[in-house]
């Protein structure tokens, strides 16, 4: 077993710096750019300027010693480019083939991105399981978290998109 890691906003910065960098990297070819964390409580950039775009956002969960949810935010114009380069189709073949395939693709990358960022955990001593994932779409929206959840946001810029990472976390009792 390994010693226990205390669970810092360094530690968790790095982690979820470390699983979109390599996930973007390994499936879709490109590099996201991590820029600064928002200040706690802040609204991530992506509702901000943006939020009257549609949106898709992955979430999955982690559930264990510290449990949690990760969203991805995605802006429809990118969620389509990962889906394309993702599954080799044609913006016309993704067109006749709809949204499910998008939310299928999301859903994928967040799984991934989720489970590497849980292995960070593991690692560290914090042993946790992964949800299924499940797909938001929208605009104007927020996600609000509970009063005792913990939120962390992390913004990327991948390919002139904008990317947010919002992790809730809350230790078990």
């Amino acid at each position: 077993m390994p010693a226990v890691a205390e669970i810092t906003e360094t530690l968790i910065r790095e982690y979820i710096n470390r699983a979109v960098t390599d996930v973007f990297k390994t499936m879709l070819g490109r590099v996201p750019a991590f820029s600064a964390p928002l200040e706690q409580g802040a609204q991530p950039r992506a509702a901000a300027p943006e939020q009257h775009r549609p949106q898709v956002v992955g979430t999955v969960g982690f559930i264990g010693e510290i449990n949690g949810l990760i969203y991805l935010h995605h802006d429809l114009d990118f969620a389509r480019i990962c889906t394309c380069h993702l599954l080799g189709m044609s913006e016309a073949e993704l067109d006749e083939a709809g949204d499910e395939v998008i939310n299928d693709a999301i859903g994928e990358l967040t799984n991934m991105t989720v489970g590497s960022f849980k292995n960070g955990l593991c690692d560290a001593g914090h042993p946790c399981k992964l949800t299924i994932p499940s797909i938001l779409r929208g605009t104007n929206f927020s996600i609000e978290p509970i009063g005792s959840a913990i939120r962390h946001v992390y913004h990327f810029d991948c390919s002139n998109h904008r990317v947010v990472a919002e992790i809730l976390m809350k230790p078990d009792e």
